[in-house]
């Protein structure tokens, strides 16, 4: 059987899992890029690449050509999409085991929480952008205050940001929540507070004022541009480290987080406030809870509780000099 047939009934046979448009483009690219590599260790055209040519060093050879010019997390993710088509391909009985295993791989880097540092950064953010800091040409206060409220006060990632309709805000006043369309189709509820509902209000009616022609029924985006049209990936990117530069807290942002920064202080205060790591979970939309009880141990809550239960602390709050007044 060739490859590329192959690779066809493996998307095929995930069809049922409902994997979004993202996931299967994400695949599908690091399948064609490893396919391509593979194609030049066999001198073989890719069309005419065989299961017979999916061997442990032929497949050595190909990631090593592709990790000399890819990041760690880009090799990680193209190991675990090649295993698990050949994970399919043992399955299919097309190979009779799966050569992954002899195919090395980086290191899972353990996740380390982003949170924006300094304990009034948050507050100090949102002040920044509803007094209007932001010095650009046409500012927009009520949408900067609610893009950056969405994420410290409810969590949400980019995609989930931009993929918010009006009828994403769901219940009845007082009782407001976010329907989210999460990651991996994992869709959930984030309750809000009349605060958030209110600053929902005032960037809905600051949008029927600057966009008077505009539909604003309950399919339409919530989050929009300068234009009046859906915001996307960049300019809410954009808009995010705008607002930290404005209101001069760019040296509180954590290398390479921005946006996602948003959501992580969200996490750590969560857990700092003793949440659990379920409740972690459910409100960020986190797949495992391994991933979540990650920001209950960076906030080191349990660990500070061991330390002080530590019977020779009695001791040194004893010792002269010591005492409380």
């Amino acid at each position: 059987m060739r490859v590329l047939a192959a690779q066809e009934s493996f998307f095929l046979a995930r069809r049922p899992r409902k994997d979004s448009p993202h996931t299967t483009a994400a695949y599908r690219r690091d399948l064609a890029g490893i396919t391509a590599l593979l194609a030049e260790v066999c001198s073989t055209p890719p069309a005419d690449l065989l299961i017979a040519h999916l061997t442990a060093g032929n497949l050595r050879a190909a990631f090593g050509v592709f990790a000399d010019s890819h990041a760690k997390s880009s090799v990680l993710r193209a190991w675990s999409t090649w295993n698990q088509f050949l994970t399919f391909c043992v399955a299919e009985d097309l190979v009779p085991g799966n050569p992954m295993g002899a195919v090395a791989r980086p290191k899972t880097p353990p996740l380390v929480p982003k949170p924006l540092r300094g304990e009034d950064t948050p507050e100090r953010l949102l002040t920044a952008a509803a007094e209007g800091a932001s010095k650009g040409r046409d500012p927009w206060p009520e949408r900067d205050v609610l893009v950056i409220a969405l994420g410290l006060v409810a969590g949400l990632r980019s995609a989930e940001m931009r993929t918010l309709t009006l009828a994403s805000v769901v219940g009845r006043p007082g009782e407001r929540r976010l329907h989210v369309a999460g990651k991996g189709n994992r869709d959930r509820s984030v309750p809000i507070e009349p605060a958030m509902d209110r600053i929902i209000e005032q960037y809905l009616v600051s949008c029927r004022a600057r966009f008077p022609q505009a539909r604003f029924d309950r399919g339409s985006a919530l989050l929009r541009d300068r234009r009046g049209e859906p915001i996307g990936r960049g300019g809410l990117e954009y808009l995010v480290r705008s607002c930290f530069r404005w209101a001069g807290l760019h040296d509180r942002v954590p290398s390479g987080a921005n946006l996602h920064a948003l959501r992580h202080t969200f996490a750590t205060r969560l857990a700092e406030d003793g949440a659990s790591a379920s409740e972690i979970m459910a409100l960020l939309g986190h797949a495992s809870l391994s991933t979540s009880q990650n920001y209950i141990e960076a906030t080191a809550r349990e660990r500070r509780a061991a330390v002080a239960g530590n019977r020779t602390y009695v001791s040194l709050s004893r010792l002269p000099g010591q005492r409380e007044e």
